[in-house]
């Protein structure tokens, strides 16, 4: 997996000051790296290097660094620097928990709001178009970017900002977790499911957007192996020897 840094078009809002500063616009880039899974979970973020890529002081690389620390994608270790966050298992169940809580949340609030948000989901719609042609195009990385904006406009459309800030953290720490414990089996069936959601919100229908997004929520758990500790590991990878034996 590349940690190539690209610039990629932001189409969910995020907060950020209305003439964007270079601080922020390296942000996006590092935020959109690990959303699309470019920068792959235990990198290590040098400041030094990073500073040389952007033209920028370490003092600002570190200030952003810190920020999406906070935002719990990056860990920060004593005297050994900054690393993408690598989330235990422990972790990756907590926060998948609390992802949907959010969620869960957010639909209700949209669903309820849908009159008044009447002619307000075309952005939805067209974050779903472009997801698809990602997806026809085998353009992974973009469409796990896409997928991600598409839930974070969503809580745009709740009309609560800390509800928005919450998400904002839980999605990319989520690609984290699928890029570390997405079984091979694994296949997503977002883009309908996504459609689907948005004809429920719009006709207002919160009982069935509710079941569309614990259904949403439970097919990208499925795809994930969080029920296997160490030793189930250690079986796999040494099991012949031990029937050898």
């Amino acid at each position: 997996m590349t940690t190539e840094l690209t610039s990629k078009k932001r189409t969910a809002k995020r907060t950020a000051p209305s003439n964007k500063s270079q601080d922020f616009s390296i942000y996006e880039h590092i935020f959109d790296a690990i959303l699309e899974q470019r920068l792959a979970p235990g990198t290590r973020l040098k400041e030094e290097s990073l500073g040389e890529i952007f033209g920028v002081s370490r003092t600002i690389i570190r200030s952003t660094l810190s920020r999406l620390a906070h935002e719990g994608v990056v860990e920060m270790l004593p005297n050994r620097g900054a690393f993408v966050a690598k989330p235990d298992v422990v972790a990756a169940r907590e926060i998948l928990d609390a992802r949907r809580l959010i969620e869960i949340a957010v639909i209700e609030r949209v669903a309820d709001r849908a009159a008044e948000l009447k002619g307000k989901f075309t952005k939805l719609r067209d974050l779903i178009k472009a997801e698809h042609q990602s997806s026809q195009d085998a353009d992974k990385g973009t469409a796990i970017r896409l997928s991600g904006e598409f839930h974070l406009e969503l809580a745009q459309l709740a009309g609560n900002e800390p509800i928005a800030g919450f998400l904002r953290s839980l999605v990319p720490q989520t690609s984290l977790i699928i890029a570390m414990y997405e079984s091979s089996e694994g296949s997503s069936c977002a883009i309908d499911e996504h459609s689907r959601l948005v004809d429920a919100l719009e006709a207002g229908d919160k009982a069935v957007a509710t079941a569309l997004m614990h259904e949403h929520l439970n097919h990208i758990d499925a795809r994930l192996a969080l029920d296997e500790d160490d030793s189930s590991n250690l079986e796999k990878i040494f099991g012949h020897i031990k029937r050898a034996v």
